[in-house]
């Protein structure tokens, strides 16, 4: 196909911008996305929460070659790509209990502003006083003509109950600008394709732009008409499961109406999940944002995960003591699914080709998963469970164990902005930069 301006192609074939979701991420259909896609550069940060149980996480290092332990099992085949980081804490302090500087300084590695939220102990506080690595990023590639996107970010949230305060936001717009991830696969749906119209007549997205599609794929390459179609398999594939889910009224998990300690998480969580890791993956297939966040419910929450056979609250058992061995086993199993769809989304990147270029789209993706508390019965702030898998060309090296002395989180953030050519000096507080960023590469 030869080479046009997007939006001169769509005025030329004489279609609606509609159809644009669909077409903008196809490397043929303009110069500057095609030649950008060769250092295309992409993050992904997902959370979970409650800490996590040491001896079942950190793994030994022998020869070269990570022993992985239970908890991090499921991200074998993917062990050359992997890098631990132990050690790495933070150090950021002010106001507010534990989890919920653990959960909004997370990604800000800034202080709360003072506020009115009581937590557990300590003083009362209010929102993080800072912007959040993702959209510091995302406002980076979005400053630049070749890496803006769509939308720049998209926050995911899978069982993230109805409520906003410091336990249940980690992604900050800037100082008091708590950004909302999105639970709801229909919404997301919706903001990527456009909205599914009456459910109880059963039309499709793509039934209003279809005849703009055949057209429009008459005039793609092989490779492009092929990319088209997975956008459109996917979209059709999401919207029969969602409709399915909507005639068992399954598709939302509770949200609790007056105790929000309690939060009885739905038995098609898993489903959910799966669910938005697809459409998080096909976003960046699409070319829509460079940077995505992934949330799991929240701090201090109480998810009960029916699914895994586990009908005690997530929180009440991150403060059993070490000797309770039957709360140690269910922790271990809630944190080994964690990884579980980690594992899912890495090999859905890994096994979908990168537009535009060699390799897959994982070659071209920095994926972060990381805890608000190193262990949840201490409520500690050091030794947080980092876990970094890096593509092909992300710059870093991977298949690897560091250890570090309790060193500031907020150089971890430095690395990573490094990786996606974004050369900060500093990042949250300038006082935990001094050193600068950590030696990843």
């Amino acid at each position: 196909m030869k080479t046009l301006n997007r939006r001169r192609f769509l005025r030329d074939l004489g279609v609606s911008a509609a159809v644009l979701p669909f077409l903008s991420g196809l490397p043929g259909l303009n110069s500057a996305m095609a030649a950008s896609g060769a250092g295309r550069k992409r993050l992904v940060i997902m959370f979970s929460p409650n800490g996590t149980i040491p001896d079942n996480f950190w793994p030994e290092q022998a020869e070269g070659k990570l022993n992985l332990p239970r908890i991090l099992k499921p991200l074998e085949p993917f062990q050359d790509r992997l890098m631990l980081l132990k050690g790495v804490s933070n150090r950021v302090g002010g106001d507010g209990d534990r989890h919920m500087r653990g959960m909004s300084c997370l990604l800000t590695g800034t202080e709360l502003f003072p506020g009115n939220i009581q937590g557990g102990s300590d003083t009362p506080a209010g929102w993080a006083s800072g912007i959040s690595i993702d959209q510091e990023l995302k406002n980076f590639f979005q400053s630049r003509p070749e890496t803006q996107t769509r939308f720049g970010s998209l926050e995911f949230g899978v069982a993230v109950p109805d409520r906003a305060d410091p336990w249940t936001r980690m992604c900050y717009a800037g100082p008091n600008k708590p950004v909302a991830p999105v639970d709801d696969p229909h919404q997301m749906l919706g903001k990527l394709y456009g909205k599914m119209k009456d459910k109880d007549s059963l039309v499709s997205i793509l039934d209003g732009v279809k005849d703009d599609l055949a057209r429009v794929s008459t005039k793609l390459s092989a490779e492009d008409r092929a990319m088209l179609d997975e956008h459109l398999t996917l979209v059709r594939e999401m919207e029969t499961e969602l409709q399915r889910d909507d005639s068992d009224a399954q598709l939302n998990h509770p949200v609790p109406e007056l105790d929000p300690e309690i939060e009885l998480v739905d038995h098609n969580t898993p489903q959910l999940s799966r669910m938005q890791i697809d459409l998080l993956v096909n976003s960046f297939a699409n070319d829509m944002a460079r940077v995505a966040t992934l949330q799991y419910m929240r701090s201090v929450g109480q998810a009960r995960m029916h699914w895994l056979g586990i009908e005690e609250g997530h929180h009440g058992l991150s403060h059993e003591p070490d000797k309770n061995e039957d709360a140690f086993e269910k922790l271990t199993k809630i944190n080994e699914w964690f990884c579980g769809e980690l594992a899912y989304l890495t090999k859905r990147l890994s096994e979908t080709p990168e537009p535009g270029a060699d390799g897959s789209m994982l070659d071209h993706t920095v994926i972060v998963w990381l805890n608000e508390l190193g262990k949840g019965n201490v409520h500690t702030l050091d030794n947080l469970p980092f876990v970094v898998i890096g593509g092909k060309n992300s710059g870093l090296k991977t298949g690897r164990m560091q250890e570090f002395d309790k060193t500031p989180h907020n150089r971890l953030w430095l690395s990573v902005a490094h990786a996606m050519g974004h050369n900060l000096k500093t990042f949250g507080n300038e006082e935990f930069c001094a050193e600068g960023a950590l030696p990843l590469a």
